[in-house]
């Protein structure tokens, strides 16, 4: 028989403990007023080197107006899904924007960027399939494959011959689709695109990239990595996000009308999902019209990025192969990682420590995001912390 004072959840108060002493215990932190270089949290302005903004439109003005336009005439909820009364005509207005600005037949929005990314391995591959993927892929990649009842194979990071040796060895299955990150989350290192797409069209393999923090960023449009190396045609499956560099909410997914079209049918979470506020579609549609004409952004977000880096490394911090916008510092252990979190913290410095299971053991590590709201004397403040801390 159950003890009287037993309860069924009383395990978890044992099990935080554990993660309390090694480290990983998270907690939320509520910030005040916008998204922006600067926040606000208990009431202290910190420098923010933690949002993935990254071309500082969160709080543009000109996104807010259109939010605010289309809440009057239509309200904000959409009320239900797509497929039933939900799509509006800002939605279709956005599916069309995002289309020609991938430069593909169509593209169809999610209610996230991790929703369009499970929803769209799921809908392509299945049993008697098998899916590729990175190690480091988002976690919304790897939950996709686990989702799609596909066998998976993942191959160690952006090791190109490995996964070469792994395709070749998928005959018996009927589809073969290879996942990638285009910017990788945690690392800040670009996948190799080029060789992806030589393996898939040697082993007949569908190729899915994930732009989500290269959206905006990267390319002379600001397509994506798949632009930046030139090899976006021969990507059959797009993903970005509007909620990073876009300063929005919802994902996409751009490419063939075909594809759009079973997705329509076939990807669970577009299907049961309720339809994203119209208010947020026409906010995202000035975003994109900023991306285009207003390259600037995305060229010295790039540039600040890389002399960060290159100072970060005379200073000796281990920032592996970054080459974005997202520049990590890996210390190994959580503890340390916390550690130098809250010692910038102090110093006015709001830098996220990334700890297990998000990253691998060993690897946990502060993870500066760089936006278009810096300036020179953040970052500066910046590289004086961490010289202090080291």
């Amino acid at each position: 028989m159950k003890q009287a004072n037993h309860h069924p959840l009383a395990w978890i108060d044992c099990e935080l403990a554990v993660l309390e002493e090694q480290g990983l215990r998270r907690r939320l932190l509520a910030r005040e007023g916008p998204q922006a270089a600067r926040l606000v949290i208990d009431g202290r302005e910190l420098v923010h080197f933690g949002s993935n903004d990254y071309l500082g439109l969160a709080a543009d003005r000109r996104l807010a107006d259109a939010v605010i336009e289309v809440t009057r005439r239509e309200g904000w909820g959409s009320g239900a899904s797509p497929l039933l009364s939900g799509f509006a005509r800002d939605h279709q207005r956005l599916q069309q924007r995002l289309a020609e600005f991938e430069g593909t037949e169509a593209a169809l929005l999610f209610s996230s960027g991790f929703a369009a990314n499970a929803g769209t391995i799921a809908a392509l591959v299945g049993p008697g399939d098998v899916v590729f993927t990175d190690r480091t892929n988002h976690a919304s990649l790897l939950d996709g494959c686990r989702l799609s009842r596909a066998d998976v194979r993942v191959y160690p990071h952006c090791d190109s011959q490995r996964l070469d040796r792994l395709l070749a060895k998928s005959g018996k299955y009927r589809r073969r689709l290879i996942t990638t990150d285009g910017v990788f989350s945690m690392d800040g290192d670009l996948a190799p695109l080029p060789e992806l797409v030589e393996l898939a069209e040697r082993h007949d393999a569908m190729l899915m990239v994930d732009e989500a923090h290269a959206t905006g960023v990267f390319g002379r449009r600001g397509r994506g990595v798949a632009e930046h190396l030139g090899v976006e045609d021969r990507v059959d499956i797009r993903v970005g996000t509007l909620s990073k560099a876009l300063g929005c909410i919802g994902g996409f997914v751009a490419g063939s009308q075909p594809l759009i079209d079973w997705l329509l049918s076939h990807s669970r979470p577009y299907v049961f999902s309720t339809a994203g506020p119209a208010a947020a579609a026409a906010a995202a549609v000035v975003a994109l019209d900023i991306v285009r004409d207003e390259p600037q952004r995305r060229e010295g977000l790039l540039a600040r990025a890389g002399q960060l880096c290159d100072a970060l490394s005379e200073q000796g911090w281990n920032t592996a192969n970054s080459a974005s916008q997202i520049i990590p510092v890996i210390v190994g252990e959580p503890q340390r990682a916390t550690e130098l979190s809250a010692g910038l913290r102090d110093r006015g410095l709001f830098v996220p420590a990334i700890r297990p299971p998000t990253v691998p053991e060993g690897e946990a590590r502060l993870r500066i995001s760089l936006t278009g709201g810096h300036t020179d004397e953040m970052t500066a403040a910046l590289l004086t912390a961490l010289r202090e801390l080291r």
